[in-house]
């Protein structure tokens, strides 16, 4: 565990694996309640950006005939892969940045 707490109390990592552990929600509550770890405040952005994304594209992927089946699966399958990988990464206390929107919310962290 990291010796760091953040402004909640818990350990830096543990509070990054919570934002991941409840995708989306879990980001959105740490987003409002952590005041000072980046490291928190980054996997809780990058948790609200991925999963609110995955829930938009299944939402739109619904409107697809025949194809859209298909690419929900896909969605779904890359959806668990990515939410595994973030938790043992957040556990890890590792930087994991995704593509795109790892670097995203890494530019709106230095705007905060």
């Amino acid at each position: 565990m990291s010796p760091f707490r953040s402004s909640t109390g818990l350990p830096e990592n543990l509070a990054a694996f919570l934002c991941h552990l409840f995708p989306f929600v879990g980001g959105v509550i740490f987003l409002v309640l952590e005041k000072r770890s980046r490291f928190v405040l980054f996997h809780a952005l990058q948790s609200v950006l991925l999963f609110g994304g995955l829930m938009v594209s299944h939402t739109l992927a619904g409107f697809i005939p025949l194809l859209g089946l298909l690419l929900s699966l896909l969605l779904s399958i890359m959806g668990v892969l990515l939410w595994i990988l973030l938790l043992l990464a957040s556990l890890q206390g590792k930087w994991l940045r995704l593509p795109w929107i790892g670097d995203f919310a890494e530019r709106q962290l230095k705007s905060w």
